[in-house]
C-alpha cells in the first residue's frame, strides 16, 4: 500500500483558483481508482472526485465545471485543480488510494494527512 503526502492548499479569494497535489510513494500504475475527498468543520468526510486508471472521471455536482481531477503514472501524483473556487469549498482536502481489491474510500484504503483550502475575502 502506498503512503500519500498532499500539498498545495493555502488562502485564496473567492473565484480564485488553487492546485493540489497527492504524491505516493509508490507506483500508482496499478491503482485502479483514485480520488479527493474533502471534510469541512461539522461535516462529513465527502468525495469531491475521482479517476480511473482508463482517465475517466467523475465530480460531485458541487464542484462540475470547475474543478479537474488528474493522474500522471509516471510521477505517482494525483492532482486537482480547482477553478471560480467559493467560501463553500473552504475544507480539509485528502487524497485516497484504495488497497488492491477494495473500494475508494473504504476502511482498506490509504489516506493523506490533508491540506487546508480556505477560501475567503
Amino acid at each position: 500500500q502506498v503512503q500519500l503526502v498532499e500539498s498545495g492548499g493555502g488562502l485564496v479569494q473567492p473565484g480564485g483558483s488553487l492546485r493540489l497535489s497527492c504524491a505516493a510513494s509508490g507506483s500508482i500504475f496499478s491503482i485502479n481508482a483514485m480520488g479527493w475527498y474533502r471534510q469541512a468543520p461539522g461535516q462529513q468526510r465527502e468525495l469531491v472526485a475521482s479517476i480511473i486508471s482508463d482517465g475517466r472521471t467523475n465530480y460531485a455536482d458541487s464542484v462540475k465545471g470547475r474543478f479537474t481531477i488528474s493522474r500522471d503514472n509516471a510521477k505517482n501524483t494525483l492532482y486537482l485543480q480547482m477553478n471560480s473556487l467559493k467560501p463553500e469549498d473552504t475544507a480539509v482536502y485528502y487524497c485516497n488510494a484504495p488497497h488492491p481489491g477494495y473500494g475508494l474510500g473504504s476502511s482498506y484504503s490509504s489516506w493523506g494527512q490533508g491540506t487546508q483550502v480556505t477560501v475567503s475575502s
